[in-house]
């Protein structure tokens, strides 16, 4: 059915990713062709900035925050019961809209699989990701909750 699978991961909030391991693997085990891309974001530093990061002192590198995303990224993907040869890892730097929707075309995604929180009025009012993954993709989302 699904030949190319994407997935993106927010690795600060592992435990919203546990609602997609069920639908993912589903999906890419409907047949045993499907490659499944995960994909996780790593905020730009303006990002970073905003928390009050830029006003410490001890400001993490790109090289350092990326060593980590791939280590918390990689205990995620673990939790997966996909064979390893059909798992891509993709870690890139941006916004997470644009970055999940270049690399579904990159690929060229027959599905993208993403989580989604409940709405609410900031939700409403600034819009997520997820939405904006769901009105642009070029292909079917499927949005957990």
């Amino acid at each position: 059915m699904y030949h190319s699978i994407l997935v993106p991961i927010d690795i600060s909030d592992p435990e919203f990713t546990q609602q997609l391991i069920s639908h993912v693997e589903t999906q890419a085990n409907i047949t045993d062709v499907a490659h499944v891309h995960f994909l996780t974001v790593i905020p730009a530093f303006p990002y970073y900035a905003s928390l009050g990061l830029a006003y410490s002192g001890e400001a993490p590198s790109q090289e350092q925050i990326k060593n980590e995303a791939l280590s918390k990224f990689s205990e995620i993907i673990d939790k997966f019961d996909i064979p390893e040869e059909r798992i891509k890892k993709h870690i890139v730097s941006g916004s997470p809209k644009d970055e999940i929707l270049r690399l579904a075309d990159s690929i060229r995604a027959d599905l993208i699989v993403i989580a989604s929180h409940r709405p609410d009025i900031m939700t409403y009012l600034l819009g997520s990701t997820a939405a904006a993954v769901v009105r642009h993709a070029k292909c079917s989302v499927l949005v957990v909750r």
